[in-house]
């Protein structure tokens, strides 16, 4: 009995002790959850992103690369259809499975013990296929099949193949699906035709359908080129041709309207199709040589010489100075391209003879500090900043320079010594044939982003000389094309034609290279010359025929013949009459 009680005593004494223990623990217990409830910020946004992250994933949607069209609306880049195919699994049932996987088999032309593994993923998000045809991406549509998801993929497309190729350039894709321009209008204007990359956060829930919208604003901007295609594709017709007949290895032709800057057209050979750009074997192709190859001119710059001259008034078109064949400078010999004494000769005669010699005298004339100042505001030695990824400066040794000596400044003054890229060549060209004022070359005409179309405005780079210095030196260029030891092939029966050969050397770590067909030709020409349409630069590297005179002048009369067709340019009398002149 006695022990009995004491048991309860023992137990009614450990009692509160044991109630005590469990109401501590429990009020623990309540303020360790209550702290819950008042985390900082930085571990409540910790525990929400993992709550997130074990219910849903995140996805990239690239953007739908813009447009190209040239100046006339004819499409020169744009996205084919084609498609991703992916696939929920959380959102197919597991009695479904294998029956879509055979379907897809089917349409796939796939394993569909392999489709059934990715159908039964334990994943928010997986691919499928990619990519597909526009025709496999609407048979799978047409299952509809909750959990299957086609995606729109871009796939660049070039129409016109080859043509356009060094102009346009090509994309990139990386694993993304995203497009990187690589070259020409395509990596200059990669910001603007890429658009916008999205991301889509794709749900484990079995409710939580996936958005197949896509946001209008994360297209890319459309661009309009100042290219005619139609003038590019007989301009590439035609250089192709010319390279054929001369037994020129390369070559260049590019037209602009001189007045604004537009280039019209711009073909270079050999070239590439962008559409197959991974299977050029030789890189050096991949590049647009109007703009990235530099090449030492030759005569053509005796125009700019004899420009710049003027300007400066070292000159007048009436000065003449006394040509006795050889010309000491520098430490050279300086001689004519004939290896001949010309006498007394006026600046008319030295372009139209193309003499060596009075280029060297008229920039003695100048000196050299207003000589490099003036060939700069030309534009050589800096790039044109056409809208044209990897255009190069161009070579130009100034006073000052380790090794500039008075000899550079001898043979600068007839294109030799230096390297001018084509397009920089033909932008100097066109300042003589725009009144002086020289015009920044443009390749796109108009950014089009949804309904609001953005123009592009002309740019002028500067006056380099007064339309006095212009119009005397384009009648100089008039008399280098009419005059019986002139220019003679490229004269255009019933237009005034304003042009240039020039006929230089090609360097070699040892001097320049000496055989019969080591030259490159240039003829740079404009018309009608009192009011020019349009410019045009040929070049073509190691001809047959050697000389500008015979191998340039006549491809650039081909191209004037079909020019004023397919331009429209009347002849000097019909554009006399239409004015008003009799």
């Amino acid at each position: 009995m006695s022990a009995t009680i004491n048991r309860q005593d023992v137990i009614n004494r450990r009692v509160p002790l044991v109630i005590g223990f469990l109401v501590t623990i429990s009020v623990l217990l309540l303020f360790a959850v209550s702290r819950y409830q008042w985390l900082p910020p930085d571990v409540q946004r910790e525990f929400l992103l993992r709550g997130q992250q074990n219910v849903s994933s995140i996805r990239r949607l690239p953007a739908e690369r813009g447009i190209i069209y040239d100046r006339e609306g004819h499409p020169l880049a744009f996205n084919t259809i084609q498609y991703e195919i992916g696939v929920s699994p959380n959102l197919i049932t597991s009695d479904r499975r294998l029956d879509i996987a055979r379907q897809l088999g089917v349409i796939l032309e796939r394993d569909e013990y392999e489709l059934l593994r990715l159908i039964s993923a334990d994943t928010q998000w997986q691919l499928l296929a990619r990519p597909v045809s526009a025709e496999v991406g609407q048979a799978i549509a047409d299952l509809d099949i909750l959990g299957l998801i086609i995606n729109p993929l871009q796939k660049r497309f070039y129409p016109q193949g080859e043509l356009l190729g060094q102009i346009i350039g090509f994309v990139i894709e990386d694993n993304n699906s995203t497009t990187q321009g690589a070259m020409g209008v395509e990596g200059s204007y990669n910001g603007t035709l890429a658009g916008r990359t999205l991301e889509e956060e794709v749900s484990s829930i079995p409710f939580n359908l996936p958005d197949q919208t896509r946001s209008t604003a994360q297209k890319g901007m459309d661009l309009v080129l100042t290219i005619d295609r139609d003038l590019q594709f007989w301009v590439e017709e035609e250089l192709k041709r010319a390279i054929e007949s001369t037994g020129s290895t390369k070559g260049t032709i590019i037209l602009m309207n001189p007045r604004n800057g537009d280039v019209l057209a711009m073909a270079s050979y050999p070239t590439f199709d962008p559409n197959n750009f991974t299977q050029v074997s030789d890189p050096r192709l991949l590049t647009n040589p109007a703009v990235s190859e530099v090449y030492e001119p030759g005569s053509v710059m005796k125009v700019v010489t004899v420009a710049a001259a003027l300007e400066m008034g070292a000159i007048t078109p009436e000065w003449t100075y006394n040509d006795t064949g050889v010309l000491d400078i520098g430490g050279i010999q300086v001689l004519n391209w004939d290896r001949r004494a010309h006498g007394v000769v006026d600046t008319t005669t030295l372009l139209v003879e193309s003499l060596n010699i009075g280029a060297t005298t008229v920039a003695l004339a100048m000196g050299p500090d207003e000589f490099y100042t003036r060939l700069r505001a030309f534009g050589f030695g800096v790039p044109t900043r056409v809208d044209l990824l990897g255009e190069e400066s161009g070579i130009l040794k100034v006073p000052g320079d380790p090794d500039w000596s008075e000899a550079n400044l001898a043979t600068n003054s007839y294109g030799q010594g230096m390297g001018v890229t084509p397009l920089q060549m033909l932008t100097a060209v066109n300042a003589i044939a725009n009144d002086g004022l020289m015009m920044q070359p443009r390749i796109v005409r108009q950014i089009i982003d949804g309904e609001n179309v953005i123009n592009s405005q002309p740019s002028a780079l500067g006056r380099v000389i007064s339309k006095q210095t212009s119009d005397a030196v384009t009648q100089m260029m008039v008399r280098v094309v009419e005059a019986e030891n002139g220019v003679g092939a490229a004269q255009l029966n019933g237009y005034t034609i304003a042009g240039k050969t020039g006929t230089s050397q090609i360097p070699s770590p040892t001097g320049y290279e000496s055989c019969d067909t080591c030259s490159i030709v240039t003829f740079v020409g404009f018309f009608p010359a009192d009011d020019p349409q349009v410019s045009v630069l040929v070049k073509l590297d190691r001809p047959d025929g050697y000389w500008g005179s015979v191998v340039a002048a006549p491809v650039f009369r081909q191209l004037a013949e079909r020019l004023v067709i397919l331009m429209g340019i009347p002849n000097d009398v019909t554009r006399a009459s239409l004015n008003g002149n009799p």
